[in-house]
């Protein structure tokens, strides 16, 4: 709207301006040409020709005209302008502006919509309107897609978190029930038993607490300055005998020596997840390769296998909470399926990243990125 009155008050000026100069040439046309050389020679060398340059003026031109200010002819030509602009600006401004408003009427129905729970609703793209409008249509859709998206896992993890839940709580009480009614004998075997089913429930409880503080931006980061060299060390030492159940090695190339600043023991979990998966899911097609890149902002770990890989679709679900490749698998084959959601709530805490790849010749690869503070 502001463009339009811009645009009348541009016009208006050219208007005046032309009256104007067509005022002038209708007036040089009427004086001969003798007095209008001299004319302009007065108007070159005004000073000391006052009284000739103002007797010429005051007999070609009309007082009114000469006289400094508005007159009364260009009081009327304005108020005649403003007048046939004051439509045209009401009437172009209510076209234009229309269609503007028919959009953000109809991002206000969605908005109601989305807001009584259809996560469905999406606005189309209108490439003829403005473009912060497209910018948020486009912002809009991805909005209620997100929110589609959130909704689904929220729905299928508490589907899942129940059933993780009643598995241990199930196992756990129909041993103390059968201690109970003399089904079981009530010794430190069946005790423990009962225990590892709470251990179970513990560890699942811990996980989703971690997830929900990294989730809201408030897990607690105990940094130290460390190599990821010694970390990794440390890590593969721990898990030496289970890599030797299975036969396997780990081989790590020459890693970085830059120390980072991050938080170690959360490093080194997300560095026990992948190992873990490794040993459950890819040992029995070759060993495990570690390796590290560095660059400005920070290092990068590769954790590259020979394993089943993934598909394209399960890629893209890899690290959502409680996914397995294998649905069918339970808590002893297959883990609670947050490791992996874990591990990228740490990497994100830290500012870094982790995602997944599939390698050429089959296999995946893990790339880890951590900043250097």
């Amino acid at each position: 709207m502001g463009l339009i009155a811009s645009g009348a008050v541009v016009l208006m000026a050219l208007i005046m301006w032309s009256r104007f100069l067509w005022w002038n040439v209708e007036i040089q046309s009427k004086i001969p040409p003798a007095a209008r050389v001299e004319l302009e020679r007065l108007f070159e060398n005004p000073q000391g020709n006052e009284a000739e340059l103002w007797a010429y003026m005051s007999q070609y031109y009309h007082f009114d005209d000469i006289l400094p200010g508005i007159t009364g002819n260009d009081w009327w030509t304005i108020a005649f302008l403003l007048c046939a602009a004051l439509p045209v600006i009401v009437v172009t401004g209510f076209l234009l502006l229309r269609p503007l408003s028919s959009r953000f009427v109809d991002i206000a129905h969605a908005a109601q919509k989305v807001a009584g729970g259809d996560l469905s609703v999406k606005l189309p793209l209108n490439e003829q309107m403005p473009l912060e409008v497209q910018q948020l249509s486009s912002d809009f859709n991805s909005m209620t897609r997100r929110l589609q998206l959130y909704e689904q896992e929220v729905q299928a993890s508490s589907a899942v978190l129940t059933h993780e839940l009643r598995t241990p709580l199930n196992a756990a009480m129909g041993r103390v029930r059968g201690m109970l009614d003399d089904v079981f004998p009530a010794n430190p075997e069946q005790l423990g038993m009962v225990l590892h089913q709470l251990e179970n429930i513990n560890v699942l409880v811990d996980d989703l607490l971690l997830l929900s503080l990294a989730q809201a931006g408030q897990l607690p980061l105990t940094k130290t300055t460390f190599t990821l060299q010694s970390l990794l060390d440390e890590r593969i030492n721990w898990f030496k005998p289970y890599l030797a159940a299975v036969g396997r090695d780990v081989f790590v190339a020459a890693l970085p020596f830059r120390p980072i600043h991050c938080d170690r023991n959360r490093i080194g979990q997300v560095i026990n997840i992948l190992l873990e998966n490794y040993i459950r899911y890819a040992s029995a097609a070759g060993n495990l390769e570690i390796r590290g890149t560095a660059d400005q902002r920070g290092i990068t770990l590769i954790f590259s296998d020979r394993g089943p890989g993934l598909s394209g679709n399960e890629l893209e679900r890899v690290f959502q909470r409680f996914w397995r490749q294998e649905p069918s698998r339970d808590r002893r084959a297959g883990g609670s399926g947050l490791g992996l959601s874990i591990a990228l709530a740490i990497c994100t805490a830290h500012g870094g990243a982790i995602a997944a790849r599939r390698r050429g010749g089959g296999g995946i690869a893990f790339e880890v990125f951590l900043p250097y503070t």
